[in-house]
């Protein structure tokens, strides 16, 4: 920014979430008009739904103008034609609303080095930009484009990089133009990239044929945003493609919801407020889409074969370990007991003992309990007893760093779930299952309240019937992200034997976070400590907003020597609004780390705190894995990343999907890990996330330092508000009726 320019509203902390509400418009009726010019800046991206807010130079206008809108993925360099209008927002002054935009390709040299500097196409930074524009002037372009062969020519381009340069700018260019077609279809930028990648060059044709694809075939993309094109399309409401589309969308979002099926009565009233038609059209579709198993019913309950099947499936597993023999080997309980005790150097509480006597002689078991009860304690005296009688074991956790912590707290080797059934990226399917069973007597799965009803099917099909399962987690945090409740569907069938370990150790009594963690899982308001745990009082979101920032950035590490980047993670119950995950991750930014290059397309850059959003087996990194940015290449269209165990990750710059900002995160993200200092922003502008299970599982993540920056009202909301809603799932009925 110029340094005669005003300080712009952009450059401090506000909600980006308000700007993407439908604008209010600068005039009335006020006509478009078009404005040419180079993106200089893009101040904020959004690569969920294609929202940006860039700066603009253009000759008209000086010395620069923000526009916003829902475009197509740009980068600075690049020029542009944008349509729209201005309008003037009360907070953050006159700003450019774009409707359309194109993208035109520079014709200067120093506009085509410029562009190609960028980063915009892998394999050409700033330093081979500058030697191209150097070796072929203002026919750059056409040279990468039409005579690729020619890059050799300039140092450093041999015939590998010049193909490299030459495929990247194919696909972009198809890419863009494909983004023409999509955004006059409503698809935002993010979305049109998922498409291309999995259409390719035939996208438009896929879409002109049956968009509602776009809801089976893209991640991200639903049926609203697909029935939006169809309706463009002239597609017609009573549709049978567009009913079945729809109820398979309601059945999806029931999923999403965390239920394994829909009632009767829930399926028609989602479905006839989703597809705005009466009962009597779309139900002799559901038995047709009954006939074609596009559907299954059971009773009152409506499936989706594939939640049917692992519901069912994991029942029949379940059914199997339990009902087959415990292979024999003799345990004199009471004095392996004695002997754990003196080779582990403890003292078994009776609750300990007892867990360890049903854990010996069990084929499935449950253990549960809050922190500070010992649930690692119990695990590692079974461990040890059984091993000593030759019994061969396997340690396992859904998330990367919850598998790690397992691994660290017990002494012995654990693995996520995914590797532990050695998930294969190429097919997508597990490698364990039935006919290759896990070689293992035992199988531990620690916080197994973040278990959904898919994974646990995997892990139960690859499962020999003569091995023995035991379940770990705290049954009061948050149930899985994905559907199901397997954890609490097992406890509930009274079929499996369950361990509820309940005394908090002295020791752990003596921390204030354990302490309430416990307070707030009765019911109870927390104590606010001044050692341990903290509360800012701050009504207001933006004051709140502000206060983490500089709780985060300025107080925490003056006052505890605490490292913003590695000790502090700040959470929030929702992504949305002042305080919500996604406002604070870019205040953060502005905070720690403003002026570092972004990736293209991207919210991060060098120095910025990231979090891997999904399980990749090829680059060695899992979901849930917190690292930070350390080098931005875009000669080679490379970013490295370095992971809290000093694990260095190439990534191609075009597979930074799965990456995130990681400053703050959701409370439900958050489910496995923990972390030196948590800062937890919680407001009643977060009232649907304001309940006891969510505010207990953001305060059993920190373990030396918990601060809440928001509202007392809001904590005692939570705490008192212990109605959550249940989920529909019969997996607790199965295993009853199956014994």
């Amino acid at each position: 920014m110029d340094d005669h320019e005003p300080e712009h509203a952009y450059t401090k902390h506000f909600d980006f979430s308000r700007l993407e509400e439908p604008p209010q418009p600068y005039a009335a009726n006020m006509p478009e008009i078009e404005m040419e010019g180079v993106v200089t800046r893009i101040v904020y991206e959004n690569t969920e739904n294609g929202f940006f807010v860039g700066r603009l130079r253009t000759e008209e206008l000086a010395p620069e103008v923000t526009f916003i809108g829902n475009l197509m993925a740009i980068s600075p360099g690049e020029t542009v034609r944008l349509q729209g209008h201005w309008e003037e927002n009360n907070r953050f002054g006159r700003q450019f609303r774009t409707s359309s935009m194109e993208v035109i390709l520079p014709t200067s040299a120093q506009g085509i080095e410029k562009y190609l500097g960028s980063g915009l196409i892998p394999g050409i930074g700033p330093v081979y930009a500058k030697r191209l524009v150097e070796a072929f002037g203002v026919e750059t372009l056409q040279v990468i484009s039409d005579a690729p062969e020619r890059l050799r020519h300039v140092p450093g381009i041999g015939k590998k990089r010049a193909g490299q340069i030459r495929e990247a700018w194919d696909k972009q260019r198809a890419v863009q133009s494909i983004m023409i077609f999509l955004q006059g279809h409503g698809i935002t930028a993010g979305q049109a990239v998922r498409i291309y990648k999995q259409y390719g060059d035939a996208a438009a044709a896929t879409l002109r044929a049956n968009p509602y694809r776009l809801a089976r075939d893209i991640t991200g993309i639903g049926f609203l945003t697909a029935d939006r094109i169809a309706r463009q399309m002239g597609i017609a409401v009573d549709a049978p493609a567009r009913i079945k589309a729809g109820v398979l969308h309601a059945l999806s979002e029931a999923g999403d919801a965390g239920h394994i099926f829909y009632r009767g009565e829930e399926l028609r009233t989602a479905a006839a407020e989703l597809l705005k038609v009466s009962e009597d059209t779309f139900m002799p579709i559901l038995t047709e889409m009954l006939n074609d198993r596009e559907l299954i019913q059971e009773g009152d309950a409506w499936y989706l074969p594939l939640m049917h099947a692992a519901e069912t499936g994991c029942a029949e597993r379940l059914k199997r370990l339990l009902r087959a023999p415990l292979e024999h080997v003799p345990i004199q309980v009471e004095n392996a007991l004695k002997w754990v005790e003196k080779r582990v150097g403890i003292s078994l509480s009776e609750e300990q003992r007892e867990a360890i006597r049903v854990g010996v002689q069990a084929k499935v078991m449950v253990i549960t309990g809050g922190p500070g009860t010992g649930k690692t304690t119990v695990i590692k005296s079974l461990l040890a007893i059984l091993e000593a009688k030759g019994i061969s074991y396997l340690l396992a956790a859904p998330t990367g760093r919850a598998s790690k912590r397992m691994e660290a707290a017990t002494g012995g080797e654990a693995c996520t779930i995914h590797r532990l059934l050695e998930f294969s990226p190429v097919n997508g399917t597990f490698q364990r299952d039935e006919k290759n069973p896990l070689e293992a007597d035992l199988v531990v799965v620690d916080e197994s309240s973040m278990l959904d009803i898919h994974l646990a099917h995997a892990l139960f099909r690859a499962l020999s019937p003569g091995a023995r399962l035991v379940l770990v987690g705290d049954v009061d945090q948050l149930p899985s992200v994905g559907p199901g409740n397997v954890l609490l569907d097992s406890i509930a069938s009274g079929v499996v034997p369950v361990v509820r370990l309940e005394t908090v150790f002295r020791q752990a009594a003596q921390s204030g976070i354990i302490a309430n963690a416990h307070r707030v899982n009765h019911g109870e308001l927390p104590v606010f400590n001044e050692e341990d745990f903290f509360l800012i009082s701050r009504e207001d979101p933006q004051k709140a907003l502000e206060t983490i920032v500089e709780v985060v950035s300025k107080r925490l590490p003056a006052r505890f020597g605490l490292d913003p980047l590695r000790d502090i993670q700040i959470l929030a119950p929702m992504r949305r609004g002042v305080a919500g995950v996604e406002n604070i991750n870019q205040a953060m930014k502005q905070a720690l780390n403003p002026d570092s290059p972004l990736a293209p397309h991207r919210n991060f850059g060098v120095g910025d705190k990231v979090m891997q959003t999904k399980n990749n087996y090829e680059l060695d990194v899992f979901n849930g894995d917190v690292g930070v940015v350390t080098v931005l290449d875009t000669e080679a269209g490379e970013m490295e990343v370095r992971f809290e165990d000093d694990r260095r990750v190439l990534y191609p710059l075009d597979a930074l999907d799965n990456l995130t900002t990681a400053y703050c995160t959701t409370v439900h993200k958050a489910q496995g890990s923990e972390y030196p200092a948590v800062v937890l922003a919680f407001l009643p502008q977060h009232y649907m996330m304001l309940q006891r299970n969510v505010l207990y599982t953001a305060i059993t993540r920190g373990k030396r330092l918990v601060v809440v920056v928001g509202s007392g009202k809001a904590v005692a909301m939570a705490v008192h508000n212990s109605n959550i809603a249940r989920r529909n799932t019969r997996l607790s009925d199965r295993l009853r009726n199956a014994l």
